[in-house]
C-alpha cells in the first residue's frame, strides 16, 4: 500500500522545502510542483511534493490518519491477553 501524508511547508531552498508534520520536519524535493511557498501545505510521497492541498483537506487528512491510528491502538489493546 503506499501513502502520501499532508504537510506544512516552513522553509524553501530551490526545488528541496523542510515540511512540518505533526512536528516532525522533513526534507522533501519540489521538482514535481510549481510555487510551492513557506505556508502551503503539500502532499508527499517517497520524498517528493506531488501536489498542493489547502490546510482545510490537510487538517482534514491528519485528523482521519490520528483517528485511524487510535483505532488501530485500540484493537491492539482488545487482542492482548
Amino acid at each position: 500500500m503506499c501513502l502520501s501524508i499532508p504537510g506544512k511547508v516552513i522553509s524553501v531552498d530551490g526545488d528541496k522545502a523542510v515540511v512540518s508534520v505533526g512536528g516532525t520536519q522533513y526534507e522533501t524535493s519540489l521538482q514535481l510542483l510549481e510555487e510551492v511557498n513557506v505556508g502551503d501545505y503539500v502532499l508527499m510521497h517517497t520524498g517528493f511534493a506531488i501536489q498542493k492541498l489547502s490546510e482545510e483537506e490537510a487538517e482534514e487528512t491528519l485528523r482521519l490518519f490520528n483517528e485511524l491510528d487510535e483505532m488501530n491502538k485500540r484493537e491492539d489493546e482488545d487482542q492482548l491477553p
